[in-house]
């Protein structure tokens, strides 16, 4: 288990650093900017809070993190699809991030799920 928490916390890093790469290497305007900030600040955050879960103090605590994770890496899915509207020749580039996006929320619902089952009420 605890190598797999250590994958865990290498790839939603490495997701956090494959979104500001991108972020860079885009034209800012009034509208790609806030875009910008928003997905910088969601994608971001995923890896945050899951090293915040991992050093959780309680159980709920964990699970609590595990859903925050999830809802943020859903809200960075949105972000990317507003950017792929932006720069429509960036969308390959962007489909790959959606898709491991999409692939984390997966992975931080059974998380939860399994979390949520394993604990007493």
């Amino acid at each position: 288990m605890q190598k797999i928490a250590y994958a865990l916390e290498d790839r939603t890093s490495k997701f956090g650093e494959n979104i500001i790469k991108l972020c860079k290497s885009l034209k800012q305007d009034t509208i790609s900017k806030p875009l910008i900030s928003q997905i910088v600040r969601s994608s971001t955050s995923v890896g945050a809070n899951y090293m915040e879960a991992n050093g959780a103090s309680s159980k709920k605590d964990f699970i609590n993190k595990i859903f925050i994770c999830r809802k943020e890496v859903q809200e960075t899915k949105h972000w990317l699809k507003m950017l792929a509207v932006c720069f429509d020749d960036r969308k390959p580039e962007i489909r790959i991030l959606w898709s491991e996006a999409q692939e984390l929320t997966l992975i931080f619902s059974k998380i939860a799920s399994s979390s949520r089952k394993n604990t007493p009420e």
